[in-house]
């Protein structure tokens, strides 16, 4: 008897020891900053995955731009969440998807939801009622989703016609159906500094934000006179307004805003690893990286595949 309770003590031991250890390296590990994210197909310019070099050491996310729930003829109008394929599919085919995660275990593909316009108008987020958007957004997509082995989701809605508690209520019922049926992995958003595009992107956070495991903050929508320092304000800034989520640092190929990689983008990203702060970086957009060989692709991964 004796013998056994001493045995029984030791192993009691022998196991929160262990358990101690194991806490202890999971606190110590450093917080992993290797996501990489790439919007892909809104301009149709031809570009393919398989342009795009993928670095074997990160996490790679395709986002393919956009599906939106309007009508494909040229008057474009909404259509209450019936969601339809608007980005270059005859280059980035259900085939290709399929081909591209096959050749790099590393790869995830997703879509993103709306964008800025559709036709030659905005792409306004304008359900009819939130269940019947829901109703017919999960039914649409589940749709696409399959057909293309999806494995998240982004929203990316930038113009609207209803108020911040709908489109959260609709987004969030969403991402909980789409994540509670195992359809996708992972969701984001894609929010920038503007008024109303915030007030219902922190609606839905506010919420829904348990369901949300990315921020794909569009820092490039910022003044393209932007500096480092600006720039490390503007992610502190956003960091406050979605706290606890995960900050994409990003920039855009078209020159168009925020702070560009020869004015300081990767020195910005570096102080934002050495602090713990860089959770990943994302582009906008592979169509038009492909004029210039994608080097700002490979300098951004290189960065991130640095332990």
């Amino acid at each position: 008897m004796a013998s056994s309770k001493l045995l029984t003590s030791f192993l009691i031991t022998l196991f929160l020891l262990q358990t101690l250890v194991l806490l202890s390296s999971a606190q110590a590990a450093p917080k992993r900053s290797d996501l990489f994210r790439e919007y892909i197909g809104a301009e149709f310019n031809n570009v393919r995955f398989s342009d795009v070099p993928i670095n074997p050491s990160v996490d790679f996310h395709f986002i393919l731009s956009f599906a939106i729930d309007y009508t494909t003829s040229s008057s474009a109008s909404p259509t209450n969440g019936n969601f339809n394929v608007f980005w270059d599919s005859d280059n980035l085919s259900p085939s290709q998807v399929s081909s591209i995660k096959n050749s790099h275990p590393n790869v995830k593909v997703a879509l993103s939801l709306g964008g800025d316009s559709v036709g030659n108008g905005y792409a306004y987020f304008n359900p009819s009622s939130i269940d019947s958007w829901v109703q017919n957004a999960i039914t649409s997509l589940t749709k696409i989703i399959n057909e293309y082995d999806l494995d998240g989701i982004d929203i990316d809605y930038e113009h609207f016609k209803t108020d911040p508690d709908t489109f959260a209520e609709c987004i969030g019922k969403l991402l909980t159906t789409l994540k509670g049926n195992g359809l996708i992995s992972f969701a984001s958003i894609a929010p920038f500094d503007d008024d109303q595009v915030q007030s219902h992107y922190m609606a839905l956070w506010s919420k829904y934000g348990h369901l949300i495991d990315y921020v794909n903050f569009q820092f490039y929508a910022y003044d393209k006179s932007t500096s480092v320092s600006q720039f490390m304000t503007y992610f502190e800034t956003q960091s406050s307004n979605y706290k606890g989520g995960k900050i994409m640092a990003s920039f855009t190929t078209d020159g168009s805003g925020g702070l560009s990689p020869n004015d300081g983008f990767f020195t910005a990203c570096s102080r934002l690893k050495s602090q713990g702060n860089l959770h990943g970086i994302y582009i906008w957009s592979a169509d038009d990286s492909k004029g210039e060989g994608f080097r700002y692709e490979k300098q951004s991964q290189a960065l991130l595949a640095i332990p």
